[in-house]
């Protein structure tokens, strides 16, 4: 068995639709784990502030939209009149469905069981498909099996179980179709994994059924050594370690999921990154090889705060430490970088939700001064501290760009500086040329 992933933009039209049903269709038995429809779960989201705000008028109209959008996907995608039919009921029903919320009080639970929507439809329609194309499919719910628990961790026990229960009846050799993102929480009501939890889906699924293998398809080619967005001819990666591939993914990468490698880790199952748009492509597996020695790939990680804690009290002191970090852990803010000095600490966030409480609190017992726009650059390979040179190079490619902050040392596979975000490219660009180029 092995489980495929395929993304919005995978799915996104009519004819990506196919060509996934193209990839699929290699007589292995598989579980095929797929997102909305790329812009859907936009559209929900902009349905659910409408619905908080009781604009029960543009939140009609959303869906008016919604509807007149799927009918169109569904003309183009099946060729009989059947299927058309079935599929269009299916979307008719799904929106009665999502109707009804315009009709009552609207809260947070509701929200979620109107995210799921997305999900629900696109798996729909990708399994009549399969039917009309006369591949053997069946249809998955990922809300019997998928569930996170009270700290809103996946139960990863009561995902194998249940799960297992679900394949029991069929036979193996043939399609599985389930949603991603989706699930329940500890108490029973539709929840989710967060945005981008597609993958997080997919690995979970993948270490629940002990997989041949886990398949993420997106619209990139693998794991590129820098943003393609803002360096020209960068290249995929044919291999990277799970730590690598997770260092990356936190700090910007926007193939993967930050959480969605430890199942997959954990069950030592290898995850490729392919692209749909060019499915001959080799793309990057991920595993527990490391291969050679050296840096493989650049990551920025945009919209960062750094938060600076000075005190003279600090000096030969103990116990300032804790009390700064309990302050962050009170407001469950985490932190990514971290440097420290006999009098000072400076940390970075991304998350700035609680930002004005944690300075009120931290003044309490320091100076504090706060920085805003900021950018993260991480420098990711397997950097081992018996090899020489990896922080000369890249200090000598940022010669030409202010560094606020350096954290080198905690992991063999991670170097990251603090820019400001304005030198975000020049840095990217620089560091490209001089590692990779060079």
């Amino acid at each position: 068995m092995i489980v495929r992933k395929f993304g919005g933009t995978s799915v996104g039209s009519p004819q990506q639709m196919k060509v996934v049903s193209e990839i699929i269709a290699d007589s292995q038995p598989q579980i095929v784990v797929l997102s909305a429809i790329s812009g859907i779960t936009n559209q929900l989201e902009r349905i659910a502030q409408f619905l908080h705000r009781r604009d029960e008028i543009q939140a009609g109209k959303e869906l008016d939209q919604m509807q007149e959008r799927y009918f169109q996907f569904i003309d183009e995608l099946f060729v009989t009149e059947t299927f058309r039919l079935q599929a269009k009921t299916v979307v008719i029903a799904r929106l009665e469905y999502l109707r009804d919320f315009l009709r009552k009080m609207f809260n947070v639970l509701q929200e979620k069981a109107l995210m799921a929507d997305g999900e629900l439809v696109s798996t729909h329609l990708f399994y009549l498909f399969l039917l009309e194309k006369g591949q053997k499919a069946e249809l998955l719910q990922a809300l019997n099996f998928m569930r996170i628990d009270k700290d809103l961790e996946p139960d990863e026990f009561y995902i194998s179980e249940n799960l297992k229960r679900e394949l029991q009846p069929f036979a193996e050799n043939q399609i599985f179709v389930t949603q991603g993102y989706i699930c329940r929480n500890a108490y029973g009501e539709i929840d989710n994994l967060k945005r981008g939890g597609s993958d997080y889906s997919a690995t979970l699924i993948g270490a629940a059924l002990g997989a041949e293998r886990i398949e993420i398809w997106t619209d990139i080619s693998g794991v590129h050594n820098n943003d393609p967005r803002f360096v020209a001819n960068t290249s995929s990666l044919p291999q990277m370690s799970f730590d690598e591939a997770a260092e990356l993914a936190y700090f910007g990468a926007k193939i993967l999921h930050p959480s969605s490698l430890l199942p997959a880790r954990k069950a030592d199952i290898a995850v490729w990154l392919k692209n749909t748009m060019k499915p001959e492509d080799e793309g990057t597996c991920i595993d527990t090889y490391y291969g050679k020695d050296g840096i493989k790939a650049i990551a920025a990680k945009d919209l960062i705060t750094v938060v600076r804690v000075k005190s003279g009290r600090m000096l030969n002191a103990y116990g300032f430490l804790r009390k700064v970090f309990e302050i962050f852990e009170v407001y469950k803010t985490s932190i990514d970088m971290i440097t420290t000095s006999e009098v000072a600490v400076a940390v970075t966030i991304d998350d700035t939700r609680y930002l004005d409480a944690i300075v009120d609190d931290l003044s309490r017992f320091a100076l504090v001064e706060v920085e805003k726009d900021q950018c993260i650059i991480a420098i990711v390979g397997n950097m081992t501290t018996q090899h020489k040179g990896y922080a000369a190079q890249v200090f000598n490619a940022l010669q030409e760009v202010p560094i606020k902050m350096i954290s080198y040392g905690a992991s063999n596979h991670n170097v990251s500086v603090l820019i400001d975000a304005q030198y975000k490219s020049t840095a990217l660009n620089q560091l490209h040329n001089q590692i990779f180029k060079s």
